[in-house]
């Protein structure tokens, strides 16, 4: 009798054990790293950099592009890569302006904070701003939570004078990573809710022109030379899966295909490996970005994004040219999550 109790004893103490959730540091930098032992996987995220995930390790291998020795030298010049978080606005604005409530709201262009001659990543893509409030772990998953307060910036205000805050959860569990974002929204008129992220995979150790991409949407985003939306549509008219080789890609993507679930299943494989991505519901439109490698060098990822909304559909919306923009309303909160996993690594 003993002995079986002792047994069941191990047994519960090693399920616990699969998962960790700790903050620790690397190369000097401040991070959370979750475990999933029993998976073989690790997942790193630097909160002071955008709060973001740089590592999802699988077997000892990234499937996150991350063209770094270390976070050390990430730190010292960021760069996209890994898992940015793309808001208040995510890709491009067709101005340096934006509307909302019928209001028209004006960058204030010296400040800095603004990218690109066309607004472009929203503000917060490396922001330092991020409050990391839970680190824990269980029988079941690890996770860490952390809090964005943008409405305490005058400088973020500044240029998107809605009060809110982000929360934003990395959760480990068999194996997948679940990715989710909270919106509250704490001013007094309904916030447009136009974000996205900008996650890079990749195959560890198979060139890109060999993977074959699977996209699943039955519509692709008209864009201008400028790759603004035009407000059109045309039907998917590529092939399926994909060829990477031969293709470069930088186009939106909707009337995304849902599984039972309500998820949109997007992945990539090679060499009997597979790197996959599920979009949740208010996820419905995709950005894919595969671009032409410059001469000499390698770009060996590919970007599946999810997206509230198309490019610029904040201001779209205000021209009639996309009646499916997303807002929250005041006191009200918009959640939402994507999940990322990896096979035959």
């Amino acid at each position: 009798m003993k002995i079986v109790v002792l047994l069941l004893a191990f047994s519960i103490a090693s399920t616990a054990q699969n998962y960790t959730a700790q903050k620790t540091s690397d190369h000097g930098v401040a991070i959370v790293r979750l475990t999933d032992t029993a998976h073989g996987v690790e997942v790193s995220i630097v909160p002071s950099i955008g709060n973001r995930a740089y590592e999802m390790n699988v077997h000892g291998k990234n499937i996150l592009y991350f063209p770094f020795p270390d976070v050390g030298e990430f730190q010292k010049r960021p760069e996209m890569s890994g898992i940015p978080f793309l808001a208040p606005w995510a890709n491009r604005l067709n101005e340096q302006n934006f509307w909302a409530n019928d209001k028209k709201y004006v960058f204030n262009m010296a400040l800095g904070n603004v990218r690109g001659s066309l607004p472009i990543h929203g503000l917060l893509a490396t922001s330092p701003l991020w409050e990391v409030m839970e680190v824990a772990a269980d029988r079941q998953s690890a996770h860490v939570t952390s809090r964005l307060q943008f409405w305490k910036s005058p400088d973020l205000m500044a240029q998107w004078p809605f009060a809110h805050e982000y929360e934003m959860t990395y959760q480990l569990a068999d194996g997948m990573l679940e990715v989710r974002v909270t919106v509250t929204n704490l001013s007094s008129e309904p916030m447009p809710v136009v974000l996205g992220f900008h996650p890079y995979y990749r195959i560890p150790g198979i060139p890109r022109d060999a993977w074959n991409a699977t996209i699943p949407a039955r519509k692709i985003v008209v864009a201008d030379d400028r790759l603004i939306p035009t407000g059109e549509l045309k039907p998917f008219d590529l092939p399926n899966p994909l060829p990477i080789k031969g293709h470069n890609l930088d186009t939106g993507f909707t009337d995304l295909v849902r599984e039972a679930d309500g998820r949109a299943h997007f992945f990539i494989e090679s060499g009997g490996m597979k790197v996959e991505t599920l979009f949740g519901p208010k996820y419905p439109v995709a950005i894919v970005w595969e671009p032409p490698a410059p001469e000499g060098q390698t770009r060996d990822f590919i970007c599946f994004e999810p997206m509230t909304g198309i490019t610029s559909a904040v201001n779209l919306q205000h021209e009639g040219k996309y009646a499916d923009l997303q807002t929250v309303a005041p006191g009200a909160k918009w959640t939402e999550s994507f999940w990322i996993r990896a096979s035959g690594l």
